[in-house]
């Protein structure tokens, strides 16, 4: 039997098939962020748009912004700033639990999706506030949240509405000194 035709077809489609898996593995890890392993923005749009237009009435989004953190890395160096990245990651994946979506925008900038959730913000503030471990170092820290209810916005403009609550009650902003 003369396998030369077998391998002759085989050979290029093994070679395409390992190129995709290859190519595959590569988009799921730029989708990812690799210090906090949370999604990152372009992971997060597609599935936060989808997440938004199957549930507009139950979706709430968050933009969540941690307050002072270059004086973190300042005082204390980036393996502390990281501490508290990774730190906020696992608290906004533990607040989402399966019904959310979290994603690391850059930075000290991380935004959510998540279903039901509106009256749990008091319980994610509070989380967020827990003071960070680092090898008997106790790092406090805080995060300023903003929200928005996007029913049939977009996902920019539900983003941008949670942008402008966050500012609006960021310590130190002009609109969160009126109150």
């Amino acid at each position: 039997m003369d396998l030369a035709p077998i391998l002759a077809a085989g050979l290029p489609l093994l070679g395409w098939t390992t190129h995709g898996t290859y190519l595959a593995r590569r988009l799921a890890t730029a989708r990812r962020d690799p210090l906090t392993g949370l999604l990152t923005r372009d992971g997060f749009t597609t599935r936060a748009e989808r997440l938004i237009r199957s549930h507009p009435d139950r979706t709430t989004v968050l933009l969540v912004d941690l307050d002072d953190f270059k004086a973190v890395n300042d005082t204390h160096g980036h393996a502390a700033g990281d501490t508290v990245l990774k730190a906020t990651a696992d608290r906004l994946t533990a607040w989402c639990g399966s019904s959310g979506l979290a994603a690391r925008l850059g930075g000290d900038e991380f935004a959510v999706v998540a279903l039901d959730s509106a009256d749990r913000i008091p319980q994610l503030h509070t989380a967020l506030r827990r003071p960070i471990d680092l090898d008997g170092l106790v790092l406090d820290v805080s995060a300023s949240v903003g929200a928005s209810h996007p029913a049939a916005l977009l996902l920019t403009e539900a983003l941008s509405a949670a942008d402008r609550d966050m500012y609006a009650h960021k310590p130190g902003s002009r609109s969160s000194r009126r109150g």
